[in-house]
Protein backbone atom coordinates (compact mmCIF):
# COMPACT_ATOMS: atom_id res chain seq x y z
CA UNK A 1 0.00 0.00 0.00
CA UNK A 2 1.71 3.57 -1.06
CA UNK A 3 0.81 6.49 1.22
CA UNK A 4 1.90 9.68 0.61
CA UNK A 5 3.38 10.97 4.24
CA UNK A 6 5.39 13.65 2.47
CA UNK A 7 1.89 15.14 1.11
CA UNK A 8 2.02 17.35 4.76
CA UNK A 9 4.66 18.83 6.51
CA UNK A 10 4.17 17.45 9.68
CA UNK A 11 4.40 14.00 7.46
CA UNK A 12 0.96 12.47 8.96
CA UNK A 13 -1.82 11.57 7.06
CA UNK A 14 -5.70 11.36 8.72
CA UNK A 15 -7.22 8.24 9.03
CA UNK A 16 -11.05 7.62 9.39
CA UNK A 17 -12.07 4.81 11.08
CA UNK A 18 -15.36 3.12 9.79
CA UNK A 19 -17.25 0.25 11.93
CA UNK A 20 -16.59 -3.14 9.82
CA UNK A 21 -20.29 -4.11 10.61
CA UNK A 22 -22.22 -1.07 10.33
CA UNK A 23 -20.43 1.14 8.24
CA UNK A 24 -20.36 4.13 10.93
CA UNK A 25 -17.98 6.44 10.72
CA UNK A 26 -16.28 5.98 14.47
CA UNK A 27 -13.27 8.62 14.60
CA UNK A 28 -11.09 10.60 12.91
CA UNK A 29 -7.06 10.34 13.61
CA UNK A 30 -3.59 10.70 12.27
CA UNK A 31 -0.71 8.41 11.06
CA UNK A 32 2.58 7.92 10.31
CA UNK A 33 4.58 4.49 9.08
CA UNK A 34 4.94 3.69 12.31
CA UNK A 35 1.32 3.62 13.33
CA UNK A 36 0.09 1.60 10.43
CA UNK A 37 2.57 -1.07 10.93
CA UNK A 38 2.01 -1.19 14.45
CA UNK A 39 -1.67 -1.56 13.66
CA UNK A 40 -0.97 -4.09 11.38
CA UNK A 41 0.86 -5.67 13.86
CA UNK A 42 -1.03 -5.73 16.54
CA UNK A 43 -4.61 -5.84 14.81
CA UNK A 44 -5.40 -2.73 16.90
CA UNK A 45 -6.02 0.46 15.28
CA UNK A 46 -2.97 2.49 16.45
CA UNK A 47 -2.64 6.68 15.76
CA UNK A 48 0.31 9.18 16.13
CA UNK A 49 -1.14 11.18 19.14
CA UNK A 50 0.01 15.08 17.90
CA UNK A 51 -0.80 16.25 21.56
CA UNK A 52 1.32 13.45 23.12
CA UNK A 53 3.62 13.20 20.37
CA UNK A 54 4.40 9.21 20.65
CA UNK A 55 2.76 6.52 19.44
CA UNK A 56 -0.80 5.49 20.65
CA UNK A 57 -2.95 2.25 20.05
CA UNK A 58 -6.82 3.26 21.01
CA UNK A 59 -7.98 2.15 24.08
CA UNK A 60 -4.82 1.45 25.79
CA UNK A 61 -5.81 3.30 28.54
CA UNK A 62 -9.75 2.79 28.42
CA UNK A 63 -9.56 -1.08 26.98
CA UNK A 64 -11.93 0.37 24.17
CA UNK A 65 -9.79 -1.16 21.80
CA UNK A 66 -10.29 -0.98 17.71
CA UNK A 67 -9.36 -4.58 16.67
CA UNK A 68 -8.04 -3.90 13.16
CA UNK A 69 -10.17 -5.64 10.05
CA UNK A 70 -8.66 -3.80 6.86
CA UNK A 71 -7.26 -0.74 5.54
CA UNK A 72 -7.09 1.38 2.52
CA UNK A 73 -6.06 4.27 1.19
CA UNK A 74 -7.76 6.89 -0.89
CA UNK A 75 -6.97 7.69 -5.03
CA UNK A 76 -4.51 11.03 -3.80
CA UNK A 77 -2.82 8.40 -1.29
CA UNK A 78 -2.88 10.80 1.59
CA UNK A 79 -6.24 9.72 3.67
CA UNK A 80 -6.62 6.19 4.99
CA UNK A 81 -10.03 4.25 5.36
CA UNK A 82 -9.67 1.78 8.32
CA UNK A 83 -12.47 -1.04 8.85
CA UNK A 84 -12.34 -1.92 12.48
CA UNK A 85 -14.26 -3.83 15.10
CA UNK A 86 -15.11 -1.24 18.14
CA UNK A 87 -14.45 -2.93 21.82
CA UNK A 88 -16.85 -0.63 24.12
CA UNK A 89 -17.34 2.99 23.40
CA UNK A 90 -15.36 4.69 20.80
CA UNK A 91 -15.37 8.36 22.02
CA UNK A 92 -13.14 9.42 25.30
CA UNK A 93 -16.86 10.91 26.25
CA UNK A 94 -18.22 7.52 26.75
CA UNK A 95 -20.30 7.85 23.43
CA UNK A 96 -20.20 5.33 20.45
CA UNK A 97 -18.95 7.74 18.16
CA UNK A 98 -16.67 10.89 18.14
CA UNK A 99 -19.91 12.53 17.08
CA UNK A 100 -21.91 11.21 19.31
CA UNK A 101 -24.12 7.85 20.11
CA UNK A 102 -26.45 6.90 17.48
CA UNK A 103 -28.77 3.80 17.17
CA UNK A 104 -27.42 1.66 14.30
CA UNK A 105 -29.02 -1.33 12.89
CA UNK A 106 -26.36 -3.76 12.07
CA UNK A 107 -27.06 -5.00 9.01
CA UNK A 108 -25.73 -7.91 6.51
CA UNK A 109 -22.00 -5.89 6.23
CA UNK A 110 -22.11 -7.30 9.67
CA UNK A 111 -21.76 -10.70 7.83
CA UNK A 112 -18.79 -9.40 5.70
CA UNK A 113 -16.70 -8.37 8.45
CA UNK A 114 -17.18 -11.90 9.70
CA UNK A 115 -16.12 -13.44 6.51
CA UNK A 116 -12.63 -11.05 7.68
CA UNK A 117 -12.27 -12.49 10.83
CA UNK A 118 -12.19 -15.73 9.73
CA UNK A 119 -9.88 -15.20 6.69
CA UNK A 120 -7.69 -13.57 9.77
CA UNK A 121 -7.66 -16.96 12.15
CA UNK A 122 -7.83 -19.16 9.31
CA UNK A 123 -4.01 -19.02 9.64
CA UNK A 124 -3.82 -19.03 14.15
CA UNK A 125 -2.39 -21.83 16.35
CA UNK A 126 -5.35 -24.56 15.95
CA UNK A 127 -4.66 -24.63 19.76
CA UNK A 128 -5.51 -21.48 20.41
CA UNK A 129 -8.38 -20.82 17.08
CA UNK A 130 -11.39 -23.00 17.25
CA UNK A 131 -11.55 -21.72 13.51
CA UNK A 132 -8.23 -22.59 12.85
CA UNK A 133 -8.89 -26.17 14.21
CA UNK A 134 -11.49 -26.53 11.93
CA UNK A 135 -9.81 -25.63 8.94
CA UNK A 136 -6.49 -27.60 10.36
CA UNK A 137 -8.82 -30.58 10.16
CA UNK A 138 -9.61 -30.54 6.60
CA UNK A 139 -12.60 -30.20 4.31
CA UNK A 140 -14.55 -33.12 5.12
CA UNK A 141 -14.81 -32.24 8.75
CA UNK A 142 -15.71 -28.12 7.94
CA UNK A 143 -18.41 -29.92 5.48
CA UNK A 144 -19.49 -32.28 8.38
CA UNK A 145 -19.66 -29.94 10.63
CA UNK A 146 -22.22 -27.94 8.11
CA UNK A 147 -24.06 -30.68 8.16
CA UNK A 148 -24.64 -31.36 11.77
CA UNK A 149 -25.38 -28.01 12.53
CA UNK A 150 -28.07 -27.91 9.65
CA UNK A 151 -29.97 -31.14 11.21
CA UNK A 152 -29.73 -29.19 14.56
CA UNK A 153 -31.79 -26.04 12.91
CA UNK A 154 -34.28 -28.51 11.55
CA UNK A 155 -35.05 -30.29 14.67
CA UNK A 156 -35.28 -27.04 16.64
CA UNK A 157 -37.77 -25.60 13.49
CA UNK A 158 -39.82 -28.72 14.59
CA UNK A 159 -40.31 -27.35 18.16
CA UNK A 160 -41.68 -24.65 19.79
CA UNK A 161 -38.18 -22.71 21.39
CA UNK A 162 -37.35 -19.24 19.32
CA UNK A 163 -34.45 -18.99 20.94
CA UNK A 164 -33.10 -22.54 20.51
CA UNK A 165 -33.23 -22.09 16.88
CA UNK A 166 -32.25 -18.82 16.55
CA UNK A 167 -29.19 -20.06 18.43
CA UNK A 168 -28.37 -23.07 15.99
CA UNK A 169 -29.72 -20.61 12.58
CA UNK A 170 -26.38 -18.62 13.80
CA UNK A 171 -24.08 -21.83 14.33
CA UNK A 172 -25.29 -22.97 10.78
CA UNK A 173 -24.71 -19.61 9.05
CA UNK A 174 -21.30 -19.53 11.05
CA UNK A 175 -19.79 -23.04 9.75
CA UNK A 176 -21.57 -22.09 6.28
CA UNK A 177 -18.88 -19.10 6.21
CA UNK A 178 -16.20 -21.08 6.59
CA UNK A 179 -16.91 -24.10 4.17
CA UNK A 180 -17.62 -21.09 1.60
CA UNK A 181 -13.60 -20.00 2.60
CA UNK A 182 -12.45 -23.49 2.71
CA UNK A 183 -13.76 -23.95 -1.06
CA UNK A 184 -12.34 -20.32 -1.83
CA UNK A 185 -15.41 -18.53 -2.14
CA UNK A 186 -17.17 -15.47 -0.44
CA UNK A 187 -20.93 -14.82 0.58
CA UNK A 188 -20.19 -12.17 -2.63
CA UNK A 189 -20.01 -15.26 -5.26
CA UNK A 190 -23.51 -16.92 -3.17
CA UNK A 191 -24.75 -12.92 -3.50
CA UNK A 192 -23.72 -12.94 -7.71
CA UNK A 193 -25.71 -16.49 -8.19
CA UNK A 194 -28.80 -15.37 -6.62
CA UNK A 195 -28.50 -11.57 -8.82
CA UNK A 196 -28.45 -13.48 -11.88
CA UNK A 197 -31.40 -15.85 -10.85
CA UNK A 198 -33.80 -13.06 -10.03
CA UNK A 199 -32.39 -11.37 -13.31
CA UNK A 200 -33.25 -14.44 -15.18
CA UNK A 201 -36.89 -14.75 -13.66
Amino acid sequence: MNINFSKYSDGLVPAIVQDASTKQVLMMGFMNQEAVDTTLSKKQVTFFSRSKSRIWTKGEESGNFLNYISMAVDCDNDTILIQAIPVGPVCHKGTDTCWGSKNTVHNLDFLIALEQIIAQRKTAEADNSYVASLFSKGINKIAQKVGEEAVEVVIEAKDNNDHLFLDESADLLFHYLILLQAKGFTLQDVIKVLNQRHKTK
